[in-house]
């Protein structure tokens, strides 16, 4: 079959997905309708804004970075997203008569079909009215517009098309948590950008917009700025490496096609030496305690490795308990107390014990028979969350402290931290017990339906709850620094916070233990309810 007969086929079924998923339910169709209207809201403020551009020295530098990362966003997509669009899957139509060829063609035209390109094409217009000077510049940026839109569409297939085996597998899926890092690093990347671009003026953006000029589909907005200059050698050169970026795309692309349907699916399928060694390992469980406190440590350890929401939520607070205190110090405007924000990120991990088993809980709750099973099984979920916080708590405030080169506070923000961690698992071990509540295993939603108001009471109430059990650490920390001879005793805040976080963890766990015993069918009610 054609090109030219099967385009408008696969046009007419990109229109239907969208059309028969907005159908599924009201929310869904709600959710997507605010979501176009933000999306296209912010597209059109783009679009004056880059059109306000026009004329200003740093012009060109700014839209060859923000086409530049848009052609991030669009090669990344795939990978953080893949249940986005199902029309990624190309897997869909290996029982189907078609050429690899023609396929192409007809996915790209349906691609074209969306928000995701409709915002493309109004960032990339802004740009070339940006930059364009004269109509030669105006008539090449048509022709940019076009091959650039085609690159980004073409590079999120190509890259969808080359690990869609691993993406629509279970453990592929676990490339998503990926998404809550990158999100953690870009927003302080960005933030530390816009204040240094602050400080010093556009022209900070003038060294890197001279490299990706050379970069498609960068390089077709690189290429109107040099028409407009009258550099017609250079504007033609990067003209034909933006063409032959889609050349090769599109290659790609139908080679990988070519393979997906001609070759079995063998992705998911363990090799038996690898599985026989996966049964065999057991380093983890001879470096935990023995008995009911062993099992669940590394019951718990093994769900913050394996389980893709349990990890997720674990990489982001890792990375973000990491990121604002260190970023804020390189910066100059942070403090060695802002180390304390790593203990609070990973304290949060605490919360909700039991939903994150989900309906798996169950299997759990018919070993607890009494308040004293109950404080084990919450000692030693808070022992496996020790063994990851304590050393990572401990060298964020280090690597803060080195920063800023406050070594003399170094104390008193480790003993903060720890006083901090004590009352967020205190209070995580009671708010298990008394608000629990289901997260769903399909999709990106962290909460069932119907169960908002207990994540909320549960995680901020808890939160609000340890913050002023704190109060006594702080009042002390205020009062040393405060004071004419208390420099000399803040080391003792260190071993104060200790003790105090460890009695504070411990109290709040036999408090959570008799809940958990006596509340037993109402949690597992909540949390198998997603």
């Amino acid at each position: 079959m054609s090109a030219d007969a099967i385009t408008p086929v696969f046009v007419r079924l990109k229109l239907s997905l969208l059309r028969n998923g907005l159908r599924q339910s009201g929310g869904r169709k709600a959710a997507y309708i605010t979501s176009a209207v933000f999306a296209l809201l912010f597209a059109a403020l783009q679009l004056i804004g880059l059109i306000a551009l026009r004329g200003h020295a740093h012009a060109e530098s700014v839209v060859v970075l923000a086409v530049a990362v848009l052609g991030l966003g669009w090669a990344v997509m795939p990978l953080f997203f893949p249940s986005g669009d199902e029309t990624l899957d190309p897997t869909r139509l290996v029982m189907l008569p078609l050429q690899p060829r023609p396929l192409v063609r007809a996915l790209l035209t349906a691609s074209l079909v969306g928000i995701g390109p409709l915002f493309t094409l109004c960032l990339l217009a802004g740009s070339v009215i940006a930059v364009a000077r004269g109509g030669a510049a105006f008539a090449v940026g048509v022709v940019a517009v076009v091959l650039a839109l085609l690159v980004c569409v073409a590079l999120a297939r190509a890259v969808a098309a080359a690990n869609v085996r691993l993406l629509t597998s279970r453990k592929g899926r676990d490339l998503a948590v990926l998404s809550g890092l990158l999100i953690a690093i870009g927003a302080q990347i960005v933030n530390f950008g816009a204040q240094r671009i602050g400080a010093s003026g556009l022209g900070e953006l003038d060294p890197a917009a001279g490299i990706l000029q050379w970069v498609p589909p960068a390089s077709a907005i690189g290429a109107v700025h040099a028409v407009g200059e009258g550099s017609y050698g250079l504007a033609a050169a990067q003209l034909a490496l933006t063409a032959g970026a889609l050349a090769a795309l599109l290659a790609l692309w139908s080679r990988h096609l070519t393979r997906l349907m001609t070759s079995p699916d063998g992705s998911t399928l363990p090799g038996a030496d690898s599985a026989a060694k996966e049964r065999s390992s057991t380093g983890l469980g001879r470096l935990l305690p023995t008995g009911r406190t062993g099992t669940v440590m590394e019951r718990s350890l093994r769900y913050v490795w394996r389980d893709p929401k349990t990890k997720a939520a674990w990489v982001t607070s890792l990375a973000i308990g990491l990121i604002v205190p260190v970023f804020n110090a390189w910066q100059g405007t942070g403090s060695v107390y802002f180390a304390c924000f790593a203990a609070g990120m990973l304290g949060i991990q605490m919360y909700n014990q039991f939903g994150q088993d989900t309906s798996a809980f169950w299997i759990v709750a018919m070993t607890i028979s009494s308040t004293r099973d109950a404080y084990v099984e919450l000692r030693a979920r808070a022992y496996a969350l020790l063994l990851i916080t304590l050393p990572y708590a401990t060298l964020v405030t280090v690597l803060t402290t080195a920063v800023l080169g406050d070594w003399r506070r170094l104390p008193e923000a480790l003993g903060l931290s720890f006083a901090l961690l004590g009352a967020m698992l205190a209070t995580g071990a009671w708010t298990s017990a008394r608000f629990p509540y289901s997260i769903p295993q399909e999709g990106y939603k962290n909460v069932a339906p119907g169960q908002t108001g207990l994540a909320w009471i549960s995680i901020f109430g808890g939160m609000m709850a340890a913050a002023l059990l704190c109060a006594p650490v702080i009042a002390l920390t205020i009062w040393l620094n405060v004071s004419a001879d208390g420099d000399a005793w803040t080391w003792l805040l260190l071993p104060v916070g200790t003790a105090y976080g460890a009695a504070l963890a411990a109290a709040g766990l036999k408090l959570a233990a008799p809940q958990t015993a006596r509340r037993l069918p109402e949690i597992l009610a909540a949390v198998s309810k997603g």
